[in-house]
């Protein structure tokens, strides 16, 4: 009996057991959809993306003599077929499959909806497992039943044991004898560092581009020419690993928190999408960096490949265990109850800041920006002026070429904006202008004074840092990781006060023009 195996855009793993063997009763469907295209706004890059890597993966399957129909969205737009259930509905009927198969999908709403249209289906709906993550998605809920917070070293050391990652031959130790190297992994950028050229694979998307704007899909974000430089097949995905581990994982550890105008990548591995979309595992890109490490242990040091592991074994996996324990909730927490409106800037990049102006503006021309990044300078600017995490949510969600719902939501709304109640994070996190300064060299020829708390040119940065923990003592008054500051505020003359929750009130309410 003929089957109908359906593959989402970001389950593009030529490793998965359904690939290894052809069965000519068994069709595989890839679908562009009006649904997965506007669910959010999303950038015009990653739009581009994600259409180009899934039509280099149907081509990879009808070359390996498989099945295939790939319906692009002219096409799906033209047959009224509007999400992927039309289209599997449509596509079991004209095949007369009884039986329909999918990967369980990374994604809440995705999920729901083939949920509902399995109960929907009059024949026989199967799942089977991505085989992609090196967690189950009750994992992180199992391990911390009970707990109110979910502390991510945890979650990793567990993670180190199970996979043998980076262990004594015992199983029980770590290799060195330390489990984290986060201390070594703060540096600022000494001056005449040099940063090595990444690979690209660039290629002409203009047709992709003009078969959005000809269907009326919205996007954010800019594509210079209409080119792509992010890879898009598994060949391409490989050679950007191999790229990374030889040419930039030597520093990344120890610069993977620093910021600069001077390039966008430094020394990370923008490996995100590639991940994301399953075009290669998380286990592939750790044995690369273990096994480099290993090779060269004079030229990179134990904190640059840890730091590097404890964000895809630890982090990524981590981020995900949240989301499949909190979901559906998550996705509406307010902790703080913040409204405030993101500013229109955050759309345009026109800000006289430069820390600002320069993440921003690179997140619309690349779709891309590193870590701290997005938590220190665009989230934490959102988290003090108070806006409304269903804002920062869909900012984020959109303008980044690696964002999907599991991983963007617990990171948004989880460590960014605190939204959760302190459920991932121990500690808001957010800064005045002095971190900014210390980790980049954002604030020099800057509009605003860095060290100006007060006063037209004063960084916004530091009136509405005081102001957040102001407005926010009953909750975080108490919190031990805050009582530094707390005792600084306490410090300040009431008139020093007044003049700084002045002075972020006035930035409150003209936050557009900043």
């Amino acid at each position: 009996m003929p089957a109908l195996h359906l593959i989402l855009g970001d389950q593009l793993n030529e490793q998965h057991p359904w690939f290894q063997q052809v069965d000519n009763d068994v069709t595989f469907a890839l679908y562009e959809t009006w649904s997965e295209a506007t669910y959010t706004r999303h950038h015009i890059q990653k739009v581009c993306a994600f259409f180009t890597a899934m039509r280099s993966f149907a081509t990879a399957l009808r070359a390996a003599g498989h099945q295939v129909i790939y319906r692009t969205l002219n096409e799906t737009r033209e047959l009224q077929l509007e999400s992927i259930s039309d289209n599997l509905l449509h596509d079991a009927q004209h095949l007369k499959a009884n039986t329909i198969r999918y990967q369980l999908p990374d994604e809440y709403r995705l999920d729901q909806e083939l949920k509902t249209f399995s109960e929907n289906f009059g024949g026989v709906i199967e799942f089977v497992d991505t085989h992609h993550f090196l967690s189950d998605r009750n994992d992180l809920a199992d391990l911390f039943e009970g707990k109110k917070t979910y502390l991510m070293e945890t979650f990793y050391r567990m993670m180190r044991k199970r996979h043998n990652v980076m262990m004594e031959a015992n199983g029980e130790d770590p290799l060195t004898g330390k489990w984290n190297y986060d201390h070594d992994n703060r540096g600022s950028l000494p001056k005449g560092i040099n940063f090595p050229t990444a690979s690209t694979f660039p290629k002409d998307v203009t047709d992709i581009v003009e078969m959005l704007k000809r269907n009326g899909v919205e996007t954010i974000g800019r594509i210079k020419e209409n080119t792509l430089a992010y890879p898009t097949s598994r060949a391409e995905c490989l050679e950007a690993l191999a790229d990374f581990v030889q040419n930039r994982l030597p520093l990344f550890g120890t610069y993977q928190d620093a910021m600069t105008v001077r390039h966008p990548l430094l020394y990370h591995a923008n490996l995100s999408f590639a991940m994301n979309v399953k075009m290669i595992s998380p286990k592939e890109v750790i044995d690369a960096a273990v096994n480099e490490w290993q090779q060269r242990p004079e030229e990179i040091a134990i904190n640059q490949v840890e730091g590097f592991v404890r964000q895809i074994l630890g982090w990524r996996e981590y981020m995900r265990g949240v989301y499949w324990a909190k979901m559906p909730q998550f996705a509406v927490a307010n902790d703080l109850d913040h409204q405030a409106k993101l500013p229109e800037w955050f759309w345009s990049g026109k800000t006289k800041m430069n820390c600002l102006s320069h993440a921003v503006n690179q997140s619309l021309d690349m779709a891309y920006a590193h870590h701290i990044q997005r938590l220190m300078v665009t989230g934490n600017f959102a988290l003090i002026l108070g806006v409304h995490p269903d804002e920062v949510d869909a900012w984020y969600l959109g303008v980044y070429i690696d964002a999907i719902e599991w991983v963007e939501i617990t990171n948004t709304r989880g460590m960014s904006q605190r939204a959760d109640g302190g459920l991932v994070a121990t500690k808001p996190y957010c800064s005045s202008a002095n971190y900014v300064n210390k980790m980049s060299d954002y604030c020099k020829g800057c509009h605003y004074k860095h060290k100006e708390k007060t006063g037209e040119k004063a960084c916004p940065f530091n009136s509405l840092y005081w102001d957040f923990l102001d407005r926010h003592r009953e909750k975080f008054g108490n919190n031990f990781r805050m009582a530094f500051m707390y005792k600084t505020w306490d410090k300040k003359s009431g008139e020093d006060k007044a003049a700084i929750l002045e002075r972020a009130a006035w930035v409150k309410a003209h936050a557009n023009e900043l």
